[in-house]
């Protein structure tokens, strides 16, 4: 049996290029940094600043618009100059600011050391997306995006259990670990990473280059993409209740069950653990289905999932809700990535990418904010009543855009990871 999987394993790393593979293994050691220190950045602020929730909920803001912005940037750069640069320049920055978090003591410097985190750690998302894409073939991207995510969460798996026993005793540790970290995936891209931007070998083609400029203006033709911006709209719904994750579980845990960092680690490392196991199981047997039925249903799930922390104290059932909030992530994500890598023409793949990272940056600002406040107004449990009224509207809003898209749509092509058809089935 052991040999078997060897076997598989071997064939599996067969149908991808080596330089995907590095690109993955790289990707695997910048965020096992961050999977050490982001689960407790709202427990780190609150206690060593003395501050309450509502100071948390601006941190997330300020680190959103920032992330927002670098992403934009970074997406106009990543067609321009090329991935590889943008990816080692936002590595390189990153890991100076993650130290200097660790070394303020004024709450205001800590702000602006995440500003300047988040604008140059997101410039470099939209450019790694943009390699993958460049380096697999149409069939495979879905199937390498689907490997990326387990990667990622492997390192989530590991990360919070030993980050929650780090952070019980140094929390400039974690800073360190973070900025070694992107130090050394910067290091391997610089000497293993070849730029995969097709170069403009001609002089036609150098003319035919859009300039800074140009590069930006190309947002506006995303933006006109109605059904992608209908799409990414609902994705930002189901996005603000996933973010209490993050944000507003782990002080509830703490201030409200007396849960200690280290148990909230063993939550995020559950839900890791098995989107490596199951992720794959699952997204075969929705792979058929209508995406955004998946989706819907991934939502709903969602729904359940956090509502239930609102009528537990015992740790037990924050195990059984965090359980049933990664069923509905392991539906929600594959489907999500692959419809946006379908959205995306070639020569706007970066911008693409940067414009659905909206969907993403826009709730990780508002969520934690209004959570915060509401915790903060001595009403924490209707964080989690808001949270399953949001995912159940989503869920609602998917149900709709598939029966005014319903003659278009069609289930995804294989039952594995390719879990979306072309943009044209969507417009």
């Amino acid at each position: 049996m052991f040999q078997n999987q060897i076997t598989r394993a071997k064939k599996v790393y067969a149908e991808y290029p080596p330089q995907f593979w590095v690109v993955v293994g790289a990707s695997f050691v910048d965020h096992l940094g961050g999977a050490l220190l982001y689960p407790f950045f709202a427990l780190y602020v609150t206690r060593h600043f003395d501050v309450g929730m509502t100071e948390v909920g601006i941190l997330f803001a300020i680190f959103s618009v920032s992330e927002f912005f670098g992403s934009i940037f970074g997406g106009a750069l990543t067609d321009l100059i090329g991935r590889k640069k943008v990816i080692i320049i936002g590595l390189i920055v990153s890991a100076f600011t993650s130290v200097g978090m660790g070394l303020v003591d004024r709450l205001e410097l800590f702000y602006l050391m995440a500003v300047i985190t988040g604008l140059f750690a997101d410039m470099a998302g939209p450019a790694r997306q943009a390699m993958i894409t460049d380096l697999l073939p149409e069939e495979k991207r879905a199937d390498g995006f689907g490997i990326m995510r387990v990667a990622m969460n492997l390192t989530v798996a590991i990360g919070p259990a030993i980050g929650g026993f780090i952070a019980a005793r140094s929390y400039m540790m974690l800073f360190a670990a973070d900025a070694i970290s992107s130090t050394i995936t910067a290091f391997f891209f610089y000497k293993l990473v070849a730029e995969t931007l097709p170069k403009a070998t001609t002089k036609e083609e150098k003319e035919a280059r859009p300039s800074f400029a140009d590069s930006f203006r190309g947002y506006a033709k995303v933006f006109k993409d109605n059904a992608f911006i209908i799409y990414m709209l609902l994705s930002m719904v189901i996005t603000i209740v996933y973010m209490q994750m993050y944000g507003a579980l782990p002080v509830f845990l703490r201030d409200i069950h007396q849960i200690p960092e280290s148990g909230f680690g063993m939550l995020m490392s559950l839900n890791a653990t098995m989107v490596v196991l199951f992720q794959f199981a699952i997204t075969r047997k929705i792979g058929d289905r209508p995406p955004m039925l998946m989706l819907a249903l991934g939502a709903l799930i969602y729904a359940v999932g956090f509502v239930i922390y609102g009528f537990t104290g015992q740790y037990a059932i924050f195990m059984v809700a965090m359980a049933i909030i990664t069923i509905g992530e392991m539906v929600v994500t594959p489907v999500a990535q692959a419809l946006v890598a379908k959205f995306s023409p070639e020569e706007m793949r970066g911008r693409y990418m940067a414009v659905f990272g909206i969907s993403w940056l826009i709730p990780g600002a508002i969520g934690p904010l209004l959570a915060g406040l509401v915790m903060d107004a001595g009403k924490p449990l209707w964080v989690w009543y808001a949270s399953g009224i949001l995912a159940a509207a989503a869920s609602l809003g998917f149900v709709i855009f598939h029966q005014y898209f319903k003659q278009d749509e069609s289930p995804a092509p294989r039952a594995d990871l390719q879990l979306a058809t072309a943009k044209k089935e969507l417009t």
